[in-house]
């Protein structure tokens, strides 16, 4: 019997992943309706002000299968809500409907449910089975976790490193990974919400920092530009997403003119920057940064311990001089992947670790 409730709830993850970003700040999740081991109806929350997964599972429910939810299980990848949101209480749905039993894979940590809809449907006469592969359940959140429990977004740093130790030249950009890891990146940046360069990356690299080889939203785009140097033609401001200029500068030039899509945060580039940025984005609702260097910013967050994962590229290139690549402590190296000629190192926080 466990194994089919394993199979019922990781068909919940599968659904919750199609959420992808559009879903943020809320969690992705996935609800599935079983009647005498057949699914009857599934949904997803996809996206951020619609309805919910369990919402949408039980609409997705044939009007001639209606008769059977009274009978039947509610599978969930997490905790209903209980409160008043976007949307009404799912839990009050799934009472409307008379649910006799839900599975829950993992605990919402929004201090708005923490365990607060489970207790609502338990008291109700619902039975209620908690955990089902409920780590599983809890990577599925991510960013999530972090943001409810660290009051801040979950850091990841991202970078690439030639063989002799180098991120790159210092008087123009180096492509140093092959195309394989480029596509990996750009599915990265889908499975965030905001993303950050320097300001010599940007005028250097002139990236766009979306994610078109994924054919997903893209996140908002922060550049740390402490005296507008960067171009505002620059791709990162190209309106195709939005875009957040963090600075120092009391004003700007008429020619220099934000444009459209483009907010500016001014903020001290002292040595409270980063907690400050990362308070201004856990107020804004972002859950997840993802840090595409360069290297003194890259430098800076590993300095102050705030990042919670980083993802290195190895290239057999080498460069013979440059801009020095961060020196990672192999100890807290987590997996080790080969990308055709390329490598990826994944590093964990231990201070981070604990939360996962």
């Amino acid at each position: 019997m466990r194994l089919k409730k394993e199979s019922y709830i990781r068909r919940c993850f599968d659904l919750a992943r199609l959420g992808g970003q559009k879903v943020s700040p809320n969690p992705l999740v996935g609800a599935v309706i079983v009647y005498k081991d057949t699914i009857i109806g599934e949904g997803y929350h996809q996206v951020f002000g619609g309805a919910h997964a369990e919402i949408n599972a039980i609409n997705n429910v044939k009007e001639s299968n209606q008769q059977f939810l009274h009978q039947s299980c509610l599978y969930l990848s997490l905790e209903p809500c209980s409160h008043y949101g976007k949307t009404p209480p799912c839990v009050d749905r799934i009472l409307e409907k008379k649910i006799p039993k839900v599975v829950i894979s993992y605990q919402d940590p929004n201090p708005k449910v923490a365990g607060k809809g489970v207790q609502k449907l338990r008291a109700a006469g619902v039975e209620v089975e908690l955990g089902i592969l409920q780590a599983e359940g809890k990577k599925l959140l991510a960013g999530f976790d972090f943001y409810h429990h660290k009051k801040r977004p979950k850091v990841i740093l991202k970078f690439a490193q030639s063989k002799d130790g180098f991120l790159g030249k210092k008087e123009g950009p180096v492509w140093l990974t092959n195309p394989y890891s480029k596509r990996l990146v750009h599915k990265w940046r889908s499975e965030v919400d905001s993303i950050l360069i320097g300001t010599n990356t940007a005028i250097i690299d002139n990236p766009n920092l979306d994610a078109r080889f994924h054919f997903s939203p893209s996140p908002l785009r922060i550049v740390l530009d402490r005296q507008g140097k960067v171009d505002r033609k620059a791709n990162v401001f190209n309106g195709k997403s939005p875009s957040l200029l963090v600075t120092e500068k009391e004003q700007f030039d008429s020619n220099l003119r934000a444009p459209k899509d483009l907010n500016i945060l001014k903020l001290d580039f002292g040595e409270d920057l980063l907690p400050s940025l990362l308070s201004y984005l856990y107020e804004k609702k972002y859950q997840q940064l993802l840090v595409e260097g360069g290297g003194q910013l890259l430098h800076s967050f590993i300095a102050q311990n705030l990042w919670d994962e980083a993802r290195v590229f190895k290239s057999p290139k080498c460069l013979l001089d440059g801009i020095p690549a961060p020196d990672m402590d192999q100890d807290l190296c987590i997996q080790k992947i080969q990308l055709l000629e390329d490598q990826l190192f994944v590093y964990k926080n231990p201070d981070s670790r604990r939360l996962e």
